[in-house]
C-alpha cells in the first residue's frame, strides 16, 4: 500500500470533524438566508452571530468589530483598499469645504508580505491612489521595528505587516510596531478634532496598523489589544475550518470604506449573501483552537526534530529564517544544487506533499519574493522546500519523509552534476 503523508499545513488544513459536524445542518436543514426576516432566515442569522461571538472572544474584541469575508485575500484587500478609499473620500470632503487637501496617502508594508497584500498595494500605486514603502526583512527573515518607524511620513495612514510569514514562518514584532504607532498617534490631534486649515492631512487622521494573521491564529495569542492593531485578517481553512470564508477585525472608530457594492450586510462594510455554513465552520474552528497549549508543544517538538534531523543528515542544506522567531509548524530549507520543482514532484511521487513556498504561487517558476527579500540570489531560491506540519503529523511520518528526501536529494544532485559536466565539456 502506497504512503500518503501531508506536510503542507501552511497551504491548507483538513476540516476538523467537530467543525464539519457543526456545519452540516446549515447546508440543507437550516438553509435560510441570514438576511431574511422569516424564521428560516433568523435561524441562520443566529448561527452567524454565534460564530461572530466566538471569533470576537478569541480576538478579545466586540462582536460588532468582526466582518466576515470570503477569506484572508478579501480581508487584506478590504483592509488596505478600504482605508485608502475612506481617506480619499474624507480628503475630497475637506477639499470642498476649503481646507487644505494633502498629498496622496502613504502606506508602509514589507517586501515579503503575501501576494494579496503586495498586489493590493501595487494596484493602489498603479492607480496613483497611494504611495507605498516596502521594508525588507533582515537576513533572519524578521522585520526590524525601527525600520518601520523610520519609514513613517506625515502622510502615512496605514502600516501593514504580517504576523507570521507564510513561506519561512518567521514571527514579526507586531506588538513593538503597535507601540510605535500608538506613540506616533499620541503626538497629534486625531480626526474629527476640528483641524485648522493649514494643518497637513496626517495630523487629522491617525496611522492605522493592519496585520495579516493568517499563519498566526493557530499558534499565537492574537488578542487585538495586546497586539495593538486596528485591523486583522484571518482565514478559516488554515485552522482546520472550511475554505472560502474568513474574517476582518476592524476596531471601532476605524475609518474604512466598503470596496464591494451591493447589499448592506456586515454592517455595510461587505456586501453579499453570507456563507452561513462556512461562517459556522469558522466559529467552530476558532473555538477548537482557543485552548491548545499542550498541542502546540507537541508541534514545536516535532518541528525541532525535523529541522535537527535534516540539517544533520543531509549535506549542503540551509534553514531559511530565524531558528528562534519561528512559527511552531514551519521549516523552510534551501538545498544546494537542487531544483525545487523537481524535488516537489519526486516527493509527490513518493506520496509526500510539501511546498516550495506559498500555495498561491505554486504554478509560478519565478524566484520566491520572500527568499529574494532575505538577500538570496535568484538561482539559490529555486532549491527551497517548505515543510509545514500540523496536529495530525506524527514522528513516524517525519522519519519516513526524511528518509525519502535524502534519497531524492542525492538523485537530483547526481543529475545536476552530470548536466554541469556535459555543459563544460561542450563549452570547453
Amino acid at each position: 500500500m502506497s504512503i500518503k503523508i501531508y506536510l503542507d499545513y501552511a497551504a491548507t488544513t483538513p476540516v476538523d470533524k467537530k467543525v464539519m459536524q457543526a456545519m452540516l445542518p446549515y447546508f440543507s436543514d437550516r438553509f435560510g438566508n441570514a438576511s431574511s426576516l422569516h424564521s428560516f432566515g433568523q435561524e441562520a442569522s443566529q448561527a452567524v452571530e454565534k460564530s461572530r461571538k466566538q471569533a470576537a472572544d478569541f480576538f478579545g474584541c466586540d462582536s460588532e468589530e468582526i466582518i466576515f469575508t470570503s477569506g484572508a485575500t478579501e480581508s487584506n484587500n478590504l483592509a488596505i483598499k478600504g482605508v485608502v478609499k475612506a481617506y480619499r473620500s474624507a480628503q475630497q470632503t475637506l477639499g470642498v469645504s476649503g481646507r487644505q487637501v494633502s498629498q496622496k496617502p502613504h502606506i508602509v508594508t514589507t517586501s515579503f508580505e503575501h501576494h494579496c497584500v503586495l498586489d493590493a498595494c501595487k494596484s493602489l500605486e498603479k492607480e496613483n491612489l497611494a504611495e507605498v514603502t516596502y521594508i525588507n526583512p533582515k537576513k533572519d527573515g524578521v522585520i526590524k521595528a525601527a525600520d518601520i518607524k523610520k519609514a513613517i511620513k506625515k502622510n502615512t495612514i496605514l502600516i501593514s505587516v504580517m504576523c507570521v510569514n507564510n513561506e519561512i514562518g518567521t514571527v514579526q514584532p507586531i506588538k513593538e510596531i503597535g507601540k510605535i504607532v500608538k506613540e506616533y498617534n499620541s503626538q497629534f490631534k486625531i480626526q474629527n478634532s476640528s483641524p485648522k486649515a493649514d494643518q497637513p492631512m496626517a495630523e487629522k487622521f491617525k496611522i492605522l496598523l493592519h496585520t495579516d494573521a493568517t499563519q498566526a491564529i493557530n499558534y499565537f495569542d492574537c488578542n487585538v489589544d495586546k497586539l495593538g492593531v486596528d485591523l486583522l485578517s484571518m482565514s478559516a481553512h488554515k485552522i482546520y475550518g472550511p475554505k472560502g470564508v474568513g474574517a476582518l477585525y476592524v476596531r471601532k472608530g476605524t475609518n474604512i470604506a466598503r470596496v464591494q457594492d451591493g447589499g448592506g450586510q456586515e454592517f455595510g462594510k461587505r456586501a453579499g449573501t453570507l456563507n452561513v455554513p462556512g461562517i459556522v465552520g469558522l466559529g467552530a474552528a476558532v473555538a477548537e483552537i482557543k485552548n491548545q497549549k499542550s498541542k502546540i508543544k507537541i508541534v514545536v517538538s516535532l518541528r525541532d526534530y525535523l529541522i535537527k534531523k535534516i540539517l544533520k543528515e543531509i549535506p549542503d542544506v540551509k534553514l531559511n529564517g530565524s531558528k528562534v522567531k519561528r512559527s511552531p509548524n514551519n521549516a523552510n530549507f534551501s538545498f544546494k544544487n537542487v531544483e525545487g520543482e523537481s524535488l516537489l514532484l519526486m516527493l509527490d511521487a513518493e506520496g509526500i506533499a510539501a511546498s516550495t513556498g506559498s500555495a498561491c504561487s505554486s504554478g509560478s517558476l519565478r524566484p520566491s519574493h520572500v527568499l529574494l527579500s532575505l538577500g538570496m540570489k535568484p538561482e539559490k531560491t529555486h532549491g527551497s522546500l517548505r515543510v509545514t506540519i500540523g496536529k495530525y503529523t506524527t514522528r513516524k511520518e517525519i522519519d519516513i519523509s526524511i528518509s525519502k528526501l535524502k534519497k531524492i536529494i542525492k538523485q537530483l544532485r547526481e543529475i545536476s552534476g552530470n548536466v554541469l559536466i556535459d555543459y563544460y565539456k561542450k563549452n570547453d
